[in-house]
This record gives structure tokens, sequence and C-alpha cells, in this order.
């Protein structure tokens, strides 16, 4: 591939990918500095007599029909992430129903995520499918265009020698801050 071409590509992929990349890096850094979001919960339904096997082959019609006799109408959800007791329709990346199982039948309550809580289950791949779809391409999208970018650098006679300082650098300090973080281990 021609240089001319490929730093077309590197700039196209890099302008189209840009709200991807800054949804990622907010939402994280946020997520970091203690702001992680907030979801507003409130139980609509329960009901004593009524119980949900997680392992049914039906689980997905299970819930829907629980959703219908708690009052959801018109609702619809992807998949259910079943966790212990608890069942969780997804996507959460928008308004959702969390279904609470216990010795004394099943609790629906629905949970209202903020934008931030919205935005951190993107970030962590809890959206809609469509949008799961989206982000694969964009992890592949975005290795293309960082080691694009690193052997535009390298290959270019004039930035070879920062490119290479600055992605050894780079290195260093990803790796150090990881090493940084491990516990010491024990010695008697």
């Amino acid at each position: 591939m021609d240089r001319k071409l490929l730093i077309t590509i590197h700039m196209y992929l890099a302008a189209f990918f840009t709200p991807a990349v800054l949804l990622v890096a907010i939402s994280g850094g946020l997520y970091l500095a203690g702001f992680k979001g907030d979801v507003e919960q409130k139980t609509i339904f329960s009901n004593s007599d009524i119980t949900i096997d997680s392992k049914s082959a039906s689980l997905h019609a299970d819930v829907a029909a629980l959703l219908s006799s708690a009052g959801v109408k018109s609702y619809s959800f992807e998949y259910v992430k079943v966790r212990g007791t608890d069942f969780y329709t997804r996507p959460t990346s928008s308004d959702y129903y969390i279904i609470k199982t216990n010795s004394g039948g099943v609790d629906v309550i629905f949970a209202r995520p903020n934008l931030q809580s919205r935005l951190m289950e993107l970030h962590k791949g809890h959206g809609p499918s469509t949008f799961k779809t989206f982000q694969k391409i964009f992890a592949v999208a975005l290795t293309f265009i960082i080691c694009s970018g690193l052997w535009l650098g390298i290959s270019n006679v004039r930035l070879r020698r920062s490119a290479l300082l600055t992605a050894t650098a780079g290195a260093f300090f990803c790796v150090s801050a990881h090493l940084a973080g491990k516990p010491k281990p024990l010695t008697h």
C-alpha cells in the first residue's frame, strides 16, 4: 500500500471513529475519577407465587410474560442477563428491568440509568447488539489507526526518531504503571 493511500485511510478512519474514542475516554475517565453514574430504581410489582428458572430454555419468554403480568406494555429487550438469583433485561444502556427472586417470590424493579451510567454501560459493551457490532468494528479500526500512525511516523525519516522515542516512552510508562500497582511478595 502506498503512503498516500495509507494516510488517507488513517485520516478517514480516525475522523469517523472520533465520537467513539471520545465516548470511551470521557465515560471511562469520569468513572475512574469517581463519577460512576446512578440508576434510579423503583419496585413496580411483587408476587410471592411466581418463580423463574434461570436454566429454562424459555427464559426470555418467561421474563416477557412476567413483565406483562407486572403491567409493562410495549417493552422489548434483547436478552436476559442472569446474576445469581437476579435477572436483568438487556441492554442496560437505556431503561431496563431487574427481576429479584427470593424465597418470597419475585420483585420486578424498573431501572432508569442517568447519562453517565448509560455511557458506562455502552463503554462496557452492554448496549444494543447493533452497537456491540459497531464496537467490534471500532476495536479493529482503532488498532489499525494506532498501528498505521506509528508506521507512518517510523517510516518517515524526519519523524522516525521522535516516533520511536515516544512509542518507547509510552510502552515504558504503561508497563511501569502496571508494575507499580502489583502487590509485593511477602518475605518471611
